[in-house]
């Protein structure tokens, strides 16, 4: 097959009407030089740019501006981008909290690419994409300076401009173009590790060779809320959404698995001696005991009724949701409870007025998924993204749950129907289209409601909480990341400050919880379980923020006493799947978000899923530049 020919930079106008530009970039390094602290010796600072911006959340007071520096030492390029100190006094972060998303020297031997994103309104940023999967917060550039910043790494590292997306650049890609590129066009899912459709494996890049540079504008204690301070960690980062596939056909579903011991995959002549760990200033286990109301049997036939008027509305719909909280619902009542939980139906719709909808909305789903299904062979010849999407979506029905009944065996319907919804959601919503994770979360759905249109709504109810998940800009995961932190820092100082010291304040361990809300953490019954609790927004709308500390918390003295490093705490995390008394670790969760109150609400950007999207001026623009 004749192959696209990868297109160079130096063909592009851009790069070329930049060239001036990059050449007085250099000029200029020497005054930079003497403005900023020295570089390390053998270091030459070969681009720096101001006013570079990360958006933590949708708030502008919240951004946080800083310098972007190029550095070149020895055969290495490096890229650091250093908060300025004392900035805006009104804004909504701290010093402190700024100085988490430092980035450290990162090599660009271990880049896989950038992309530059140009909105109709706002400004330019790119997109840092690492080897390992994972991917920068968006770098804003207020003033300008892309294009700058493009032509000084061409002058130093390999880089090509992708022959399918012309605002994606590869980096060191010195292998078939085609073979790779499509893994560089969707960020979201690169963000979750490895969820690529590339027919060929991406080997392990090399471990930087140098250590993460501080410019000396901010403390060298401070860890980095991105890519673990420069350091990669490719292979167990792949691992982590991937090990999900399957893994309920990995796990015993015996009783006597639901507990807290940890199985270690290691020779346990080789464990490492434990160290004396400073003790829990919540005393856990008390709090969870005085605040952690014991769960209930879930809401049955009987019961349910008592909470609808003769004419099917919900009569208290706090209530209600108070008392899912504690117990859930009987499989049998799930289809309309969940509904209702999900925001497809009102609580105060009636009977007949949810019947009207059903229809209403089924012939709404048929006309959007005409669309994908009207597209001729020949169309799709030239529906790149399209044959990209449905590629994947093809991919990932086929091993999203394959052990259950519902979807197991060849040529099941079922799975088909997984397909299809997923596609016509990629149509609905053309911006977000499809990521990998999306078939889990849709799983469960499909399996409770059993009609395809339903299901398909559901899932656009669910995704409008969630989609910011699997944003290219990765901005929900971010801020979710970034309130864990904050609520573990608040909840238990001790774990705070080990995992400061080890370098693991950006906390992507907990990355798979995160993105797919534990689906891949608990048994099928109980992960359905667990989202009603979430759903409820009984007490929080981020009570899967309380999870995840309550889980760290559980097991501290095990993550302390064996100081346990990034790989290691990530491995062990991964190895809970199946492992997690749910009843017990909800309970815990409860009293962590009692005992935190307004000041774990605080920690909380506000729009951080599953918070609806907040709509208002100070929203930055998201649209992508290309189709």
């Amino acid at each position: 097959m004749h192959e696209t020919e990868l297109h160079d930079l130096s063909d592009d106008a851009d790069y070329a009407a930049s060239q001036l530009q990059g050449s007085l970039s250099m000029q200029r390094s020497d005054s930079a030089k003497s403005s900023s602290s020295a570089e390390p010796e053998g270091a030459e600072l070969v681009y720096w740019k101001d006013n570079v911006t990360i958006h933590p959340s949708q708030f502008a007071s919240e951004r946080i501006s800083g310098r972007l520096k190029l550095i070149k030492q020895g055969a290495s390029l490096l890229l650091t981008w250093i908060p300025y100190k004392g900035q805006n006094s009104i804004a909504r972060l701290s010093e402190k909290d700024m100085n988490l998303y430092t980035i450290r020297g990162i090599s660009f031997s271990d880049v896989r690419s950038i992309r530059r994103h140009t909105p109709a309104f706002g400004w330019q940023y790119i997109i840092v994409l690492m080897s390992s999967g994972l991917a920068y917060p968006p770098l804003y550039f207020y003033s300008g300076g892309v294009k700058e910043f493009l032509a000084t790494v061409k002058q130093h590292v390999f880089i090509v401009r992708s022959a399918d997306d012309a605002n994606v650049f590869l980096v060191n890609d010195f292998q078939n173009p085609l073979q790779k590129t499509l893994s560089s066009l969707e960020l979201p899912r690169a963000v979750v590790a490895n969820g690529l459709s590339v027919s060929t494996s991406i080997s392990d890049p090399h471990p930087a060779e140098n250590q993460p540079i501080d410019d000396g504008s901010v403390s060298g204690e401070v860890a980095s809320l991105s890519l673990y301070n420069g350091r990669p960690r490719p292979k167990l980062l792949r691992e982590s959404l991937n090990n999900g596939y399957g893994a309920n056909e990995r796990r015993d579903h015996s009783p006597h698995h639901h507990d807290y011991s940890y199985k270690p995959s290691i020779d346990p002549e080789k464990a490492p001696e434990e160290v004396p760990v400073v003790p829990d200033p919540l005393e856990f286990d008390k709090l969870s005991m005085v605040w952690g109301k014991p769960r209930q049997p879930p809401l049955g036939s009987e019961e349910w009724a008592t909470f609808l008027d003769s004419e099917g509305r919900v009569i208290d719909s706090k209530a209600l949701k108070k008392r899912i909280f504690y117990g859930g619902v009987e499989h049998r009542l799930r289809r309309e409870v969940w509904a209702l939980l999900l925001g497809y139906h009102s609580f105060d719709s009636t009977y007949a007025e949810r019947d009207y909808l059903r229809s209403m909305k089924k012939s709404e789903y048929e006309t959007i998924k005409h669309q994908w299904q009207s597209i001729s062979a020949e169309q799709a010849k030239r529906f790149t993204k399209f044959r990209e999407r449905k590629g994947l979506i093809d991919k990932d029905v086929v091993r999203t749950d394959r052990s259950l009944s519902f979807y197991e065996g060849d040529d099941n319907p079922k799975v088909n129907l997984l397909r299809d919804i997923l596609l016509t959601y990629s149509f609905y919503n053309f911006d977000l289209g499809y990521c990998q994770g999306m078939s889990d979360l849709l799983s469960p759905i499909l399996y409770v409601m059993e009609d395809e249109s339903e299901s398909f709504w559901c899932f656009v109810a669910l995704m409008e909480r969630l989609g910011p998940n699997f944003n290219r800009d990765q901005n929900g995961m971010h801020s979710q990341l970034f309130a864990l932190s904050k609520l573990v820092e608040l909840l238990d100082r001790p774990l705070h400050n080990y995992f400061k010291q080890n370098d693991c304040l950006n906390y992507f361990f907990c990355f798979r919880w995160l993105l797919i809300q534990f689906k891949r953490e608990f048994e099928y019954e109980k992960v359905m379980s667990l989202w009603e609790v979430f759903w409820t927004h009984h007490l929080s709308e981020h009570l899967h923020l309380y999870v995840c500390v309550a889980l760290l918390k559980r097991y501290r003295r095990k993550i302390m006493g064996e100081q346990m490093d990034f790989d290691t705490l990530l491995k062990f995390i991964n190895e809970l799947s199946g492992l997690i008394d749910l009843n017990t670790i909800v309970r815990d969760a409860e009293a962590l978000c009692i005992c935190a109150g307004e000041n774990g609400a605080a920690c909380i950007p506000p729009g951080t899923p599953p918070s609806l999207p907040i709509e208002s001026s100070l929203l930055y623009p998201q649209q992508d530049d290309v189709l």
